[in-house]
């Protein structure tokens, strides 16, 4: 088991350093790598349904919130912390933890935070450059350029993940799929804001790149901020202004530009 944590360590290295910058990370797992598993499921539960209901009963209660607005806000909390691990590395180091169901793990309640994210075992893809790419370390897939890097970011995450558990929450509740895919842009967005200052190039370029290599683009604008740094503009809603403490987002859609 310390040869496994001690491999996992080496190949998250470089996103562990870049969380570490943000202010908070309540919603992740320290470290990403869960050895003691209980009080932990699979996030197989949720995509097939098994727990869906457990999770969003567990947000209901949270926010006091009509159904709908329940099972939004608790895909918009996923989705965020979800997809934080897989953007960083990728957006750090060049490195792409795959995020399929069975490699991830859930925790969650009726407390703050909602839930927390983290690792089953860690597979992860690399270019030909990278020192992992020639370490003979387990789950290490080495891709050929930067094209099928994003490619494989988009099959691990949204096409055997976030698509499938997007589907099973439509025909559960009926939230809009729009709606749905507008809070991992923003989630993504909002993430390299949060960590650009640990974050090589322009947070721009990399949220536009992101975006676009996961079809999630004209969901969000990149607005200026008070500070004139880059803020979040949402073109969906999260629906939380619905609940009877009714919250209006930075950057929400029904927010006056």
């Amino acid at each position: 088991m310390s040869m496994l944590v001690s491999t996992a360590s080496d190949a998250l290295s470089p996103l562990s350093v870049t969380l570490r910058t943000l202010d908070t990370r309540q919603g992740l797992a320290d470290p990403l790598l869960i050895v003691d598993r209980d009080g932990w499921i699979p996030a197989t539960d949720l995509v097939d349904g098994t727990r869906l209901s457990d999770f969003f009963d567990a947000a209901r209660e949270r926010w006091n919130a009509q159904p709908h607005a329940a099972a939004t806000l608790a895909w918009k909390a996923y989705t965020y912390w979800l997809v934080m691990p897989a953007t960083l590395s990728w957006a750090t180091a060049r490195r792409v933890p795959f995020l399929e169901p069975e490699n991830v793990l859930v925790h969650f309640g009726t407390h703050s935070p909602l839930m927390q994210i983290g690792l089953s075992r860690v597979r992860m893809a690399v270019l030909p450059d990278d020192p992992l790419a020639h370490s003979g370390q387990r789950g290490i897939m080495v891709v050929s350029d930067e094209e099928l890097l994003l490619k494989t970011l988009r099959v691990s995450l949204i096409d055997r993940h976030l698509d499938p558990l997007a589907e099973r929450i439509h025909a559960s509740v009926k939230v809009g799929r729009h709606n749905l895919r507008g809070s991992v842009a923003s989630g993504i967005a909002h993430g390299i804001l949060r960590a650009s200052k640990g974050l090589p190039g322009s947070p721009a370029e990399s949220i536009n790149t992101l975006l676009s290599a996961l079809d999630l683009e004209g969901l969000i604008e990149l607005v200026p901020g008070a500070d004139g740094k880059p803020t979040v503009q949402r073109k969906t809603c999260c629906l939380a202004f619905t609940l009877p403490e009714p919250k209006i987002c930075s950057g929400c859609c029904l927010r006056k530009p």
